[in-house]
């Protein structure tokens, strides 16, 4: 197990914060500190996507003089996608998830 508690410099004040918070209830080794820093900067990334997009809009107008949704919202998505996962590798909740649909069911 790793003794450093400190964040990365590199990381966005809330993830700092974020960081802090998970070490200080849960007991992390080495392998779950390099899950753990890469959820917060994709958690990092989510931010600067979502500020880009509310400092130059939604949308933008391409070329051909189409409105096309800005690229940051491709990061925003992709990064939330991966830091829900890695939040679900290190099994950070007591409780496992509820079944949110029923399983499919093949014909016969």
């Amino acid at each position: 197990m790793s003794t450093t508690k400190n964040p990365p410099k590199h990381l966005s004040r809330e993830s700092k914060a974020f960081w802090r918070s998970v070490l200080k209830d849960y007991e992390l080794e080495d392998h779950h500190l390099k899950l753990l820093q890469a959820a917060c900067e994709s958690w990092d990334r989510v931010l600067d996507a979502r500020q880009e997009i509310e400092a130059n809009g939604a949308y933008y107008i391409d070329r051909w003089n189409q409105p096309r949704p800005h690229p940051a919202h491709k990061v925003e998505l992709d990064n939330k996608s991966m830091f829900t996962r890695l939040i679900r590798e290190l099994a950070l909740d007591l409780e496992p998830p509820k079944e949110t649909r029923p399983p499919r069911q093949y014909g016969g």
